[in-house]
């Protein structure tokens, strides 16, 4: 069984906003319906989990309701960290039912561009190595600094990847980590990706893209907007 992750608890405070970012409409739908689209039309994807921001949970399941989307199995809502929120979301997948050997992809609410063929190659790539973490080059040149001002000090590019969501892991390993960092007092990671390093874990690789947008600023809507209008472009053309 593959299990789909969305975190979804983010405030939004880089907007400025009244809404959160993740229930912001573009062209009439939120834009975290357009990621749980993604994964309720892959056709590996058995399930979906949400972890949500307190008191838009209903808002959340009605907007599943009027879109259709049937894989929707649970909404968690969000702690105060995104590491105690992603543990809280696998304590009641594993709760529900579901093995030690099925896959979570865990995968912000915000990145509403993801692609059929990153899902497919984070479960392949997780299936052959026991973890797969989507990931881009870095493409720019890189410098190190030490007062936010000045640099002296390149970092070499190659040795560089810029980790995406989503990040995958087999449940029973998921929460095993999760639980052990608790213990040795490992409480406030941000991405899962960070805390199987700190656990002293390998992680393995599978690619992503520049289109797999993360929404954090203005910006990054105007280019959402811009990749759903050639997104379109391309299905009109395919009808014809």
């Amino acid at each position: 069984m593959n299990i789909a992750l969305l975190i979804a608890g983010g405030l939004g405070n880089r907007m400025k906003q009244d809404i959160p970012k993740q229930f912001l409409n573009i062209y009439d739908k939120p834009v975290i319906i357009y990621t749980l689209e993604i994964f309720e039309k892959h056709k590996e994807i058995d399930a979906i989990y949400v972890s949500c921001l307190e008191g838009w949970e209903n808002v959340l399941m009605a907007y599943a309701k009027q879109f259709n989307i049937t894989k929707l199995k649970g909404i968690i809502t969000s702690s105060k960290t995104p590491q105690e929120s992603i543990r809280n979301a696998l304590e009641t997948i594993k709760k529900d039912g579901y093995d030690d050997d099925d896959f979570v992809l865990v995968h912000d609410a915000i990145r509403p561009m993801l692609s059929e063929t990153i899902i497919t190659d984070n479960i392949k790539t997780c299936k052959k190595y026991g973890n797969a973490i989507t990931v881009i080059p870095c493409a720019e040149v890189m410098v190190q600094t030490e007062d936010q001002l000045t640099s002296e000090k390149i970092i070499l590019r190659d040795s560089l990847k810029r980790t995406q969501t989503p990040q995958t892991f087999p449940l029973g390993k998921f929460l095993s980590i999760h639980r052990k960092a608790v213990e040795k007092g490992i409480k406030n990671t941000t991405a899962s990706v960070t805390l199987f390093i700190e656990m002293k874990e390998k992680v393995y690789f599978t690619p992503g893209s520049e289109k797999n947008v993360k929404l954090t600023t203005i910006d990054d809507i105007d280019i959402f907007k811009a990749l759903l209008s050639i997104k379109e472009s391309d299905w009109l053309k395919n009808d014809k």
